[in-house]
């Protein structure tokens, strides 16, 4: 699956609300983090494990998040409610007209037959719903830290 949008944020802002682990993760990323699901597990300079899943959803993931390189920050699915795994990062680039264009990419790999929500996930559109996720949230990220 690939994610591209544009959002006010910049590359630095975009950055910051990926790898920002602290309490105000949850209320950052309130439309597709389940508060339920939630738990961090490990935290580093440059990494951190997470349980993370959206809310109605029953799959959920622990990501082992790096961002040691400064323009991506990457994740491995360490662990999954679907008994699979997967890997995946996001990079922003600054927008010619301000803020930043975005673009994510992931998989799942070796998704077990039952769950057929994580396959409609990666062979429907949407990928556009998580778009207008996203693009709300960092601009409200860019917002409150304007």
């Amino acid at each position: 699956m690939h994610i591209d949008l544009r959002t006010t944020a910049t590359p630095e802002l975009v950055r910051r609300a990926f790898t920002d682990f602290t309490d105000r993760r949850l209320r950052t990323w309130h439309r597709t983090l389940d508060p339920a699901t939630y738990e961090l597990r490990g935290l580093g300079p440059d990494w951190a494990e997470a349980r993370e899943g959206s809310r109605h959803s029953p799959v959920w993931v622990v990501c082992r998040y790096d961002w040691s390189h400064p323009d991506v920050v990457s994740w491995v699915f360490t662990e999954t409610s679907y008994g699979g795994g997967g890997d995946g990062w996001v990079r922003a680039t600054p927008d010619a007209g301000g803020g930043s264009r975005v673009r994510a990419e992931w998989t799942s790999t070796d998704v077990r037959r039952q769950h057929l929500v994580l396959l409609a996930v990666h062979r429907t559109p949407v990928h556009r719903m998580i778009q207008r996720q996203w693009a709300p949230t960092l601009d409200e990220y860019a917002a409150a830290e304007a």
